[in-house]
C-alpha cells in the first residue's frame, strides 16, 4: 500500500493510526500542501479532489476521504477492530467521528482558510476568531457526549480505540494548535490521553513524521 500523507493533515493523520494499529506496512509518499503538491496533475490523476490522504491498495485501487479509508480498513484487514460489534455500538462511534471529520473539520482546511484570506479578505485575528470557535464548539459538543453517556468507557466507546479515538485525538491537536485547552472538557482530556499513549497513535502523531520540519520534529512517544 501507498499512503499519500502530509504531516499537519490531521485526515492523514487518522489513516496512520489506523494502518498503525492493524500492523499494515505501507509506503508514505509525502504530498507538500504548503507548497501546492496536491494540486500538481500527477496527484491530480490520482485523487481528483486534491485532497490528503490517498491510500492506493496493492491491486492500485485508489481509495479517498478518511472515513471511508477507515472503513475499508477495517472490513478488509484483520487485526484490532475500530467499530464495535453491535449495530447501536457502531452507530454512536460513527456518529461521534462524523460530528469531528464532518462537520468541523471542513470548515477549517487549508482551502478554506485560504478562501477566508484570499476571497474574503479576513485578517489573522478574524481568521482565528473563526478556527478558535469552530475548535471550542465541537469539543464542547463531544465532551457533553462523552461525559454523560454510559458507552463511554477509557477509549470513546468503551475500553478499546475506535475510529472516534482516531478522530478525536486530532480535533484536540487542532483544539490546541488554536490555543486552546481541554481544561474544559476533562472527558475528552482524559480519552485523548489513554489513545496517545498507544504507540500507534503516538507513531502517527504529526511532529513524528518524516516529512515534519526538523525544528519540530519530535520521536514517538515524546510529549
Amino acid at each position: 500500500m501507498k499512503l499519500y500523507s502530509f504531516w499537519r493533515s490531521l485526515a492523514s493523520f487518522r489513516i496512520r493510526i489506523a494502518l498503525n494499529l492493524k500492523g499494515i506496512a505501507y509506503e508514505l509518499v509525502t504530498v507538500d500542501v504548503d507548497q501546492q503538491q496536491h494540486r500538481n496533475s500527477a496527484y491530480a490523476a490520482l485523487n481528483p479532489q486534491m485532497a490528503l490522504p490517498s491510500l492506493v491498495l496493492v491491486d492500485g485501487t485508489v481509495l479517498t476521504q478518511s472515513l471511508a479509508i477507515l472503513d475499508y480498513l477495517d472490513e478488509a484487514c484483520p487485526g484490532p477492530a475500530l467499530l464495535p460489534d453491535d449495530a447501536k455500538g457502531r452507530a454512536r462511534v460513527r456518529a461521534l467521528a462524523a460530528m469531528i471529520a464532518c462537520d468541523a473539520h471542513p470548515l477549517t482546511t487549508p482551502r478554506v482558510q485560504r478562501y477566508l484570506t484570499e476571497v474574503l479578505h479576513l485578517d489573522d485575528t478574524a481568521r482565528a476568531a473563526w478556527l478558535r470557535h469552530w475548535a471550542a464548539e465541537m469539543l464542547g459538543a463531544v465532551e457533553k457526549r462523552l461525559a454523560g453517556e454510559s458507552a463511554t468507557g477509557r477509549f470513546a466507546h468503551g475500553d478499546a480505540p475506535t475510529i472516534a479515538d482516531i478522530c478525536l485525538v486530532g480535533h484536540a491537536l487542532f483544539v490546541h494548535n488554536q490555543g486552546l485547552g481541554l481544561g474544559a472538557a476533562p472527558t475528552v482530556q482524559r480519552v485523548v490521553e489513554a489513545a496517545m499513549a498507544l504507540p500507534a497513535f503516538a507513531a502517527a502523531h504529526p511532529l513524528a513524521q518524516p516529512d515534519t520540519p526538523a525544528a519540530m520534529r519530535r520521536g514517538p512517544g515524546a510529549s
